[in-house]
């Protein structure tokens, strides 16, 4: 299929399915310029979906890459009112947010890393709890592009990887809404088994990884889509295909090596990236090239030490099946089991969302500006669960053996 018809079939993917916008609700889109043709596909797919209205926040990578570069690191970190005014607004109104993402690969090449990292804490928190908070329908999806399709093929060749990006995405099925509804059913089950086993950890281990992570009691595991306080359900990611929740963050253990690129805001790459665990912190770290990203972020704030999430991908992911590095977090996070540091998300215990962010911290989730994730499996990977019933398989060799 052209690219101008898969354009058209995604944007109603990410407005139905994803946002799941409904009749009477106000979006906001979220959208760099590079981006233009797919936002307005987004714009017409949510007014027939019933939007009442639309609103386009209109970003610029080269404007972003100015300010990195002449902007002092003060200036890059200072909250912006406006910034957390319409924050505020968006979750008063319950709208639904819709985030078109793609960086420009290699834009911030040659800039301060910590610079590239800096983000004004106070805005990433206001959006996170906005996202988190039970009251908005929003999801994030990433748009082809030729620095995309250069990262991933070593060409510009847009249509081949529009033609990857229509397998992950399931444009290919007669009905990509319902064949997303159909995965997410089973990412649901998959959650459930999970919450009937009562874990207290979960192990990774393959060649380069063996990480222990320690569960909370009630933890609750999510699969596919989530629900808003009103009963609406929607997908955060496009794609996913992971069952996940957070752990406790004081209790993290051992070594992960990454199978995939780490591909950082502003398009910086790490390569053959080893992070080491104790106590639940990152006391080290290596990296073949891109190291001074990772510093970066790591320095933004204590939590961006300890890990937010813990996640569980087989090979019967889309992603993986299509055999590609995706050189995108959305896409390879999605091929293979991953976890985060930083951020957690508030249900992910029984009562979080209902809990302050004091008494969540109290009881072990963490908090953080950052939520980054990286990508630890693919083949060989074993994953256990520890319980009361002791010890259960769940991961074999990269394929999900727990049933239910």
């Amino acid at each position: 299929m052209h690219p101008d018809g898969l354009i058209e079939r995604f944007a109603d993917l990410v407005v139905r399915a994803g946002a799941n916008v409904r009749p009477g609700r106000r979006v906001f889109v979220m959208t760099d310029l590079a981006h233009a043709p797919m936002a307005r596909a987004v714009v017409e797919r949510a007014y027939a979906a019933g939007a009442s209205i639309v609103d386009v926040d209109w970003e610029d990578g080269l404007v972003r890459r100015s300010g990195v570069r002449h902007a002092s690191l003060e200036s890059l970190t200072a909250n912006r009112s406006w910034v957390l005014d319409r924050y505020e607004a968006l979750h008063r109104e319950g709208a639904a947010i819709i985030l078109l993402a793609g960086d420009q690969p290699g834009l911030m090449a040659g800039l301060d890393p910590q610079k590239v990292a800096a983000i004004p804490a106070g805005e990433e928190s206001a959006r996170r709890k906005i996202f988190l908070g039970g009251r908005v329908t929003w999801t994030i999806a990433a748009i082809p592009s030729a620095g995309w399709a250069e990262q991933v093929f070593g060409e510009p060749d847009v249509d081949r990887l529009w033609e990857a990006v229509s397998v992950a995405m399931r444009l290919d099925e007669p009905d990509p809404v319902q064949a997303w509804r159909e995965r997410s059913d089973t990412l649901a089950t998959r959650a459930r088994a999970l919450n009937a086993l009562e874990l207290t950890a979960v192990r990774y281990h393959s060649e380069g990884t063996d990480l222990t992570v320690g569960l909370l009691p009630g933890t609750v595991w999510t699969g596919g889509g989530v629900t808003t306080e009103t009963g609406c359900g929607y997908i955060p990611n496009l794609p996913t295909e992971e069952v996940f929740t957070s752990p406790d963050r004081r209790l993290a253990d051992g070594v992960i090596q990454l199978t995939r690129p780490l591909v950082m805001r502003g398009g910086g790459v790490v390569e053959g990236l080893r992070v080491t665990f104790a106590g639940g912190r990152i006391v080290d770290f290596s990296a073949t090239s891109g190291a001074d990203l990772v510093r970066g972020q790591l320095e933004t704030d204590d939590g961006a030490r300890s890990l937010g999430e813990v996640s569980l991908v087989d090979r019967d992911s889309r992603i993986a099946k299509a055999g590609l590095v995706f050189h995108n977090t959305l896409f390879d996070e999605n091929a293979a089991c991953h976890v985060a540091w930083g951020q957690s998300f508030p249900f992910a215990v029984a009562n979080g969302p209902a809990m302050s962010a004091e008494e969540r911290f109290d009881l072990g989730l963490n908090r953080s500006a950052v939520h980054t994730d990286v990508v630890i499996g693919g083949a060989g990977m074993t994953v256990t669960g520890t319980g009361p019933n002791g010890i259960v398989d769940i991961i074999k060799d990269d394929e999900w053996v727990l049933p239910g």
